[in-house]
Order: C-alpha cells, then sequence, then structure tokens
C-alpha cells in the first residue's frame, strides 16, 4: 500500500515537471524553434485547431520560422492567429508559406520573460507540494486505521520529503536553463 502512494505522488511529480518543461519550450528566448508557435490555436472550419495540426512548421534560420499550411486556403486565418498570440510576432504571408521573423529580445523584454519563467517554476513548486501534502494525508490515515505502525509512518513521510526535495531541485535546475537560454544574447 506505501508503494502505492509512493509510486503515485512520483507520477505526479514527474508529469508537473514536464508540464513546466513544455511551458517552457514555448516560451521565447530569442531564437526560432517551431515549438514557439504549439499554443496558437487557428479557426480552421468554426473549429478552434492548433496550428501545428495544420502546417508544417519549421526553422530554416536561426532567427526565423517558416509555416507551410497543408491547405492555402487557410493563410490569412493562420496570420490572424499569429498576430493575435502574446508572442509580438508579425508574420509575412507571400500567397504559399508564412514567414516569421523573430527579433532579438529587449534587455527588458529578456527580464520580463525571466519573470514570467520564475512563476511558472513557482507555480509547478506548489503542485509538487500539493502532492506531497496528499501522499502524507494518506500515510496518516493509514497510520490512524491501524494499517501501518507509527514508525512506518514516519519512514513514508520521510521517503515523500525526498521526491519532493528530488523535483524541487529538478525544477529549479529547468528554471536556471531557461534562465540562461534567455539571458543569452
Amino acid at each position: 500500500m506505501m508503494q502505492a502512494i509512493f509510486s503515485e505522488a512520483e507520477d505526479k511529480m514527474k508529469k508537473a515537471s514536464e508540464v513546466l518543461r513544455k511551458d517552457f519550450a514555448t516560451m521565447r528566448a530569442g531564437r526560432a524553434t517551431p515549438s514557439l508557435l504549439d499554443k496558437i490555436q487557428v479557426e480552421y472550419y468554426g473549429t478552434m485547431t492548433p496550428l501545428n495540426q495544420l502546417a508544417n512548421i519549421s526553422a530554416p534560420e536561426a532567427h526565423l520560422l517558416t509555416v507551410q499550411p497543408w491547405d492555402n486556403s487557410i493563410l490569412p486565418a493562420i496570420e490572424k492567429a499569429i498576430q493575435k498570440s502574446d508572442l509580438g510576432l508579425n508574420p509575412n504571408n507571400d500567397g504559399s508559406i508564412i514567414r516569421i521573423a523573430v527579433p532579438q529580445l529587449t534587455e527588458e523584454r529578456r527580464v520580463q520573460l525571466v519573470k514570467a519563467a520564475k512563476k511558472k517554476a513557482e507555480d509547478a513548486k506548489v503542485v509538487v507540494r500539493n502532492i506531497r501534502r496528499e501522499a502524507i494525508e494518506k500515510i496518516n490515515k493509514m497510520e490512524k486505521g491501524k494499517e501501518i505502525s507509527e514508525d512506518e509512518a514516519k519512514k513514508g513521510q520521510d521517503e515523500i520529503q525526498k521526491l519532493t526535495d528530488k523535483f524541487g531541485q529538478e525544477i529549479d535546475r529547468i528554471l536556471e536553463n531557461k534562465e540562461k537560454e534567455i539571458m543569452e544574447v
């Protein structure tokens, strides 16, 4: 029973760090990456559809993204969706392909992005701490129900804390790498 609590907590904490990685992948850091456009939704035949399901997105150069839709009739809708996004990008439509120049970030924008990254990392840490709290509550409930001894409960709580510390450090590493990437000129 204790092992089930540990593995469930570990799986949930792993998912929290993976969500953070995916969030960071969509944050602009001055370099053009196709994942930058992952969160963009385009209206396609009345349905909001992710851009990466409607077009081939590539980064032929360090500061250029190209979007090649499979259906050219959707070019204006893609262009509009990119302009509406909070990425601050300006697409150029030549009738068959959209080119997006990714400008260098200003120092002020870099600082804003670092703040946003820190907030996302802190949110991930809060999720990890909530998972720890839930796991410890389950252990305490088992102890009160006389399913496990006081020593086993204490040992279980220590293991959950070690797991929490491990994922807290992993989140810090992910944040540190993203900060370096954002501040890199």
